[in-house]
């Protein structure tokens, strides 16, 4: 291996439209133009389904890759290892030759809400939550496990392993996997305390243990390509690849949030707080939150929606507005909570912290006067509301003041918003500071591998550079929280269990 202080680090972000390969210096700088980005089309339907084809995808990420290395030329020699953060609660059914006999379910994928309700009668939830760390919801494997099971039974029966988009990859790039903590831990099935697959669970949803993947950690690494990869990427073949973990555990550390004092806001194609505690801080998290690991000694607690940026690209499609940038001006005009409108923002069902999957986007109080702006802007405040119902239930659970905390932010929807930030810090009354690292997840996961090689001494050692803080205003947070309040009755009303 090359000295420690000249290594780099190929990170792999596989996001839920688009995968990223990039390359990061011995301190977890992004090294200048060493990116490559493709995009990817899901499969959506009617009924719910999200999902992507397992070898497309894979074939995806292989040209990032490609494609990084041409750009690097020399500067290939010294990788020290290859880092892979992907998509949380993926499931993938394949047979005993490892080939997809299921696309990719994605967390997006709703179709299961019926399995999750079902679930619901069947166990005591708030005990299974409290062993598992999440509520039984339509992201989540045994919602998806029973769903499979009713209604295409040949192939669930057929199944010979279920794993994430991750453990695929890796089996097709290196001939093995690892399921690393951080990775079980959001299936639904691992217990948050035994770190083993709850034996309960499985049971109840007919798979055996062997139909699970073994359970490793992120410095759990695996070295050498299989001969078609080995030939064409020769520098990659003899170094680590760790275990892959989920993007929004990578994003924690890629932003700092190694500690309770900095918290993690993320808004990317969906939205997400958390919060990095030790495994053991808490007994359980509350109902509405979740806990998943990052690795071995760092858990972390929060709450995420469905929605981010993909609700705004969808307003400002549906409504025939120009480009997110270009109507950032006429939103930013209006006053807050000017419009009369009052949005549950559910266009892929709700997770937290009520965890209606079922649920869709509602819009009350439109008239002739309602304009595609203001409905945008209505969208934005929406947004702010839920992830203010999310901070609320993070803030009583760890038991900590909101002067005790800072939110870092980081995602392409938070990025590109001053307005978006400013109504989330005002609703909030809590300042964001922004992340300059526009790739959080893939510097993140790059820390944890330069972490595990020694060549960091901890991931808090790397600080990412930030902009200066985005402040609440205190008139307009009055404001937002009336209108929160608002909210809160319609999604009661509409809602309630």
């Amino acid at each position: 291996m090359a000295k420690t202080q000249s290594i780099s680090i190929l990170s792999l972000d596989v996001g839920t439209s688009s995968t990223r390969a990039l390359l990061f210096d011995a301190t977890g700088k992004a090294m200048p133009d060493m990116v490559s980005q493709h995009t990817y089309e899901l499969t959506t339907s009617g009924e719910g389904e999200v999902s992507v084809d397992a070898d497309h995808l894979v074939d995806v990420v292989a040209q990032t890759i490609d494609e990084v290395l041409k750009k690097a030329g020399k500067l290939s020699a010294p990788i020290g290892a290859v880092a892979t953060d992907t998509f949380w609660h993926s499931l993938l059914g394949v047979d005993e030759h490892n080939k997809p006999l299921t696309p990719v379910i994605t967390w997006e994928d709703t179709r299961a809400f019926g399995a999750a309700r079902e679930l619901r009668k069947q166990f005591d939830e708030k005990a299974v939550h409290d062993r598992v760390g999440v509520r039984f919801h339509a992201s989540y494997w045994p919602a998806k496990l029973r769903w499979l099971a009713e209604n295409q039974p040949q192939v669930f029966k057929n199944v010979k392993q279920w794993i994430s988009f991750g453990e695929y990859l890796y089996r097709k790039l290196l001939g093995k996997s690892v399921c690393s903590l951080s990775m079980a831990s959001a299936t639904g099935l691992l217990g948050i305390k035994t770190r083993q697959w709850d034996p309960e669970l499985i049971k109840a949803l007919k798979v055996r243990p062997e139909q699970l993947p073994e359970i490793g950690d992120f410095k759990d690494a695996i070295k050498g390509l299989q001969a078609e990869y080995a030939k064409r990427w020769p520098a990659l073949h003899d170094v680590p690849w760790y275990a892959p973990i989920g993007d929004g555990a990578s994003a924690c550390i890629g932003t700092n949030c190694v500690s309770s004092e900095n918290w993690s806001l993320t808004i990317g194609t969906s939205s997400a707080i958390r919060v990095v505690v030790a495994p053991d801080r808490l007994a359980a998290p509350p109902l509405g939150l979740w806990q998943y690991y990052i690795d071995g000694k760092r858990a972390v607690v929060g709450g995420a929606m469905s929605e981010g940026g993909n609700l705004l690209a969808w307003l400002t499609e549906s409504f025939k507005l120009p480009t997110l940038q270009e109507a950032e001006p006429l939103v930013a005009a209006l006053k807050p909570d000017n419009h009369g409108l009052t949005i549950l923002p559910f266009l892929s069902g709700e997770r937290s912290i009520g965890w209606h999957a079922e649920a869709r986007m509602t819009i009350s109080g439109i008239s002739n006067h309602s304009t595609p702006a203001e409905i945008l802007r209505a969208g934005m405040e929406a947004l702010a509301y839920r992830l203010n119902v999310i901070h609320s239930q993070l803030l009583q659970a760890l038991d900590i003041k909101p002067a005790d905390h800072r939110l870092m932010a980081s995602g392409g929807a938070l990025f590109h918003s001053p307005l978006l930030r400013q109504i989330i810090a005002d609703t909030l009354d809590t300042s964001i500071y922004p992340s300059r690292e526009q790739e959080a997840s893939a510097r993140g996961v790059a820390i944890l591998a330069l972490e595990a090689l020694n060549v960091l001494p901890e991931a808090a050692a790397s600080q990412p550079e930030i902009k200066d803080p985005t402040r609440p205003n205190s008139h307009d947070g009055q404001i937002y929280r009336k209108a929160a309040a608002r909210q809160d009755t319609l999604y009661h009303q509409l809602l309630a269990d």
